[in-house]
């Protein structure tokens, strides 16, 4: 293969907890091909290169997008480096005291336990007040002696966290350049270079976690490259961020904190691209993988970002996140009736290895998947991935016989549907928590569930939150990586300004703003992606004073040669249209502040074109159809048409109850509901109109 034909080829590769989802897509002939094959927990390297390699030679591949949970998964299971903390005299217990949140709402006792134990911990003299000035100097020696005791104690990364270090990142700067003359590994975090804004706690959190994942993203980023290069692929390779764009693996080294819901955020973006070429600006995600069911909200064609986000209890990330809600619903997440004799569903899953107990690898507890297998809704015949010949349906029910319908005095069948409805509910509770509690009206939202198993239950959501309809993509199990290959590269960073917007001195925001503006593009550029164009946005955090919460406020401005032509006219409407857009109403008569500044460079790379994804004119409806089998619903077995998704025209119509399979996911229309095909091959699954 030619360069100028390699250059052409883009894969996007999403590794979950099940499965590692591949799509490959040609710019030259806008030709595209999919790829599901198992993931290897531990070793993601091995069905990382066993994906690409069902392409062809790896070679070939002109760039490779990837989006990643091995961040999230490091936090979630507390399996990140031992990292050792250096902070101003004082603020050694900044993490364990938090902001005096508990895991327990009610109640007085409770217990956490800070990623770095107090021990590691260690406090040399500095400080710097807050309006920057350095009143004492730190110590370089003593820096070198704390970083000594660290490494002797079994640290494996520092983190520096010196009070008020957004003002003056000057102590910081010099402690960093005294530790790596002792540290033996690049793995030393400041907060200034994290999150160079005000609050010390999230601050210091967002370091630590920043330290905490540097040795394992590191070493997995590594893993990657290392096999990548065994393979001669001498193209580009980069990392998804949790805001939904695109960073180097450089970048990927030195900010590991933006990788946290790396692959979740993909689908996202890929979820928003479909729905707005489908014609639906309000849609909520539900991805649902082997281990969780991730939830998102895209309200008017955009998706929500988020200033910080808390992973697990104690876990403040302050960096921008797309807004997701994740809990432990997939379709490994075991069922078992717990001592208080109630059914749960997860959030234990067996992941991949052993997998539902119908893969045959040596699981004997029942999970969501084999639910769904013995209620029919999975063909046992053709099982998504093309890993297994067949799955065990016999010995899916006995193991849901043992541990859920003997125990609650149930047959097979009603304790597998039992399963589902248990999870369907759990799925019904992260949607209304994305929309009803945040004052949405669901009726307004079409679901979009993805993933190896949301289509199963596309029905349900409908139903159980009074959704309008869900759209099924053309290829709901590789969606996430789908949003791999058509995401935008970017940048974000933040610094506090802590400016009062009466007399505003619009001179000094401008040009901070410009200098963030290029150091911002800066990276963009020396990622090595082509884009189309960089975008740079501006956004204040800001509120009026006395308040503790802050409001973000887009600004209307571009950056120039050397202006961006901000005034306080401009800052002063856009901080009233958020703030009324947030809360209806205004407080004329107190004094506004500007607390931060945030800077974003968008490289803007081409537009996918969807309907590259479409389906081929050919052969009419029956063509698709693969004839009928019973399936069971609502507390019985009803006869259901079987549907080839692939070989539906756009324009088709399939009254449930219906199967619609394909190699990637399995798409379940129950009774009283109708899948219509689009011009774009996507499904929308609604009830029987009148």
């Amino acid at each position: 293969m030619s360069d100028t034909t390699r250059k052409r080829t883009i894969v996007g590769v999403d590794v979950g907890g099940t499965f590692t989802d591949l799509l490959l897509f040609d710019e030259a002939d806008r030709s595209f091909r999919t790829a599901k094959v198992p993931s290897n927990r531990g070793d993601e390297a091995t069905g990382f290169i066993a994906g690409l390699e069902t392409f062809g030679p790896v070679a070939d591949l002109g760039s490779i997008v990837h989006g990643t949970t091995v961040g999230t998964n490091a936090l979630l299971e507390r399996k990140g480096a031992r990292i050792g903390v250096i902070t101003t005299p004082g603020f050694r217990d900044v993490l364990e005291m938090r902001r005096r949140d508990r895991r327990r709402t009610w109640g007085l006792w409770g217990d956490f336990e800070p990623i770095a134990d107090r021990d590691m911990r260690v406090e040399v003299p500095e400080r710097t007040l807050a309006d920057g000035t350095v009143r004492v100097p730190v110590d370089a020696a003593a820096v070198q002696e704390a970083a000594r005791t660290l490494l002797a104690r079994g640290a494996e990364a520092l983190a520096i966290v010196f009070i008020n270090a957004y003002a003056n990142p000057a102590n910081e700067r010099a402690a960093a350049e005294a530790a790596r003359a002792v540290w033996p590994n690049g793995d030393v975090t400041t907060s200034s270079e994290i999150l160079p804004e005000i609050r010390e706690f999230e601050r210091a959190s967002t370091t630590a976690l920043n330290a905490y994942l540097q040795p394992v993203v590191g070493r997995y980023l590594a893993k990657l490259e290392g096999a990548l290069a065994q393979k001669a692929f001498a193209g580009q390779f980069h990392i998804v961020q949790s805001n939904g764009g695109v960073m180097s693996t450089r970048t990927a080294r030195r900010l590991p904190v933006r990788t946290a819901l790396s692959g979740p955020a993909a689908g996202v973006i890929a979820a928003a691209a479909i729905a707005r070429a489908a014609g639906y600006p309000n849609v909520i995600t539900g991805d649902l993988g082997g281990t969780s069911f991730d939830v998102s909200l895209i309200a008017d064609g955009q998706s929500a970002l988020a200033a910080q986000t808390t992973i697990d209890f104690g876990l403040v990330i302050r960096t921008p996140m797309i807004e997701i809600t994740t809990i432990g619903a997939g379709g490994g997440s075991i069922a078992h009736v717990d001592k208080g004799g109630l059914l749960q569903v997860g959030p234990e899953s067996a992941g991949s290895r052993p997998g539902p107990v119908c893969y045959g690898q040596g699981n004997t507890r029942p999970t969501l998947t084999d639910a769904n297998v013995v209620l029919g809704r999975i063909n046992a015949e053709r099982p998504i991935g093309g890993a297994l010949a067949r799955l065990d349906v016999e010995a899916a029910k006995a193991a849901i016989d043992a541990h859920v319908a003997r125990p609650l005095g149930l047959g097979v069948m009603e304790a597998a549907e039992a399963i589902v409805r248990i999870a369907n509910a759990r799925m019904a509770g992260a949607i209304r928590l994305v929309s009803i509690e945040r004052g949405h009206d669901p009726s307004r939202f079409a679901v979009m569930p993805f993933g190896g198993g949301g289509a199963l239950h596309a029905g349900a959501l409908i139903d159980e939150v009074g959704l309008s309809c869900a759209v099924v993509p053309r290829f709901p199990g590789i969606t996430s990586a789908l949003g791999c290959v058509i995401a935008d590269l970017r940048h974000d960073q933040v610094q506090t300004v802590n400016l009062g917007l009466d007399g505003l001195d619009a001179a000094s925001l401008d040009r901070r703003m410009v200098e963030a503006g290029r150091e911002a593009r800066a990276v963009v550029d020396a990622a090595g992606i082509a884009v189309e164009r960089v975008d740079v946005l501006y956004e204040l955090d800001m509120h009026y004073q006395g308040q503790t919460h802050t409001v973000g406020v887009p600004l209307p401005v571009t950056l120039g040669e050397a202006s961006t032509g901000v005034t306080e006219a401009v800052v002063r409407e856009a901080f009233e249209a958020a703030y009324k857009r947030q809360f209806s109403w205004l407080l004329p008569d107190i004094p506004v502040r500007i607390v931060s500044l945030r800077t974003a460079a968008v490289g803007r790379r081409p537009a996918f074109d969807l309907s590259a994804l479409a389906p081929a004119e050919g052969a009419g409806l029956e063509a698709a159809r693969r004839g009928e089998r019973p399936v069971w619903f609502s507390g019985g077995w009803h006869v259901a048409s079987v549907w080839s998704r692939l070989d539906l025209p756009a324009g088709s119509i399939v009254q449930g109850p219906a199967v619609i399979e394909q190699p990637d996911a399995t798409t379940i229309v129950d009774p009283g509901l109708t899948a219509r095909t689009d011009a774009l091959g996507n499904l929308t699954v609604e009830r029987h109109s009148a």
